[in-house]
């Protein structure tokens, strides 16, 4: 059996929300497009937030003729564990059809693996630096052989960004061991890089750049796609959303992996506390 690809780690896009630490209530009515955009760049911003992200990868495989479409359900929920630190739990669930990724195998659909992130973070900025540290958990939650890497595992994430006025700025970074799982599996020792940075005008736009990289330890091999978006902040009765759209480029890939141009497209429901 080919394993799947490892499971996308992907942050939503950063127009939309890093990750978000609750600082302090923010009502929707009170706050400008400018000022909603700016907290969802901002991880300190006391906002629940569920982003639904849709990407598109083509030219897999060896005669590069499959495509994949991955639903990701991300639900990033804040919770204050004293008057200094915060605690955000962070979930990716893949929604996933694809045909022809690998060779032979047809087409497939269904659920991906989860990975569950939990992050700690003071409340204040560190130095003017916004961070937070924790683990990081893979679940082989795919309903499909060719879905699922069939392995549990765990390892450390951390954050670190800067808000200077309209910029936005800093890194992501994690990695995953296997622990357990399919003994018929490959194991899997991944690091994931994602640099960024974004810039919001006052109203309410947000351009971000960023990469979403992996480096596969066991098979000694880079996927660095880059992606660009634009999003925009709006209020739909008195519920704010972010609508986001941008193209991926894959700078480098495995052999038998998506190349070329891709696509992303993400929606993100606000519930401002």
């Amino acid at each position: 059996m080919t394993c799947c690809r490892f499971p996308d780690r992907s942050l939503p896009s950063l127009s939309l929300s890093i990750f978000l630490l609750a600082a302090g209530p923010v009502s929707a009515d009170e706050q400008s497009a400018d000022d909603l955009a700016k907290q969802l760049a901002n991880p300190i911003a006391a906002l629940i937030s569920v982003p639904f992200q849709l990407n598109y990868d083509q030219n897999f495989g060896a005669d590069e003729q499959g495509h994949k479409w991955v639903l990701n359900v991300q639900p990033v929920v804040p919770f204050e564990l004293n008057d200094d630190w915060n605690l955000i739990s962070r979930t990716i669930l893949p929604l996933v059809s694809q045909d022809d990724v690998f060779q032979g195998a047809g087409s497939q659909s269904g659920t991906g693996d989860i990975v569950q992130s939990l992050f700690f973070s003071p409340k204040e900025p560190v130095n003017g630096w916004i961070v937070g540290v924790g683990p990081v958990f893979l679940l082989p939650t795919g309903s499909n052989d060719y879905l699922t890497a069939d392995k549990w595992g765990a390892g450390p994430t951390g954050v670190a960004l800067k808000q200077n006025g309209p910029w936005t700025y800093g890194a992501l970074a994690n990695h995953i061991w296997s622990v357990a799982g399919d003994d018929q599996r490959q194991d899997i020792s991944a690091t994931f890089l994602q640099p960024f940075v974004s810039y919001t005008t006052p109203e309410g736009m947000t351009f971000g750049l960023q990469t979403e990289s992996t480096f596969d330890w066991k098979n000694d091999q880079w996927t660095i796609p880059i992606n660009a978006s634009v999003s925009k902040l709006l209020v739909v009765g008195k519920r704010p959303i972010s609508v986001a759209g941008g193209l991926r480029y894959y700078a480098e890939s495995p052999t038998s992996g998506a190349d070329g141009l891709a696509f992303r497209l993400s929606v993100t429901l606000l519930y401002p506390r």
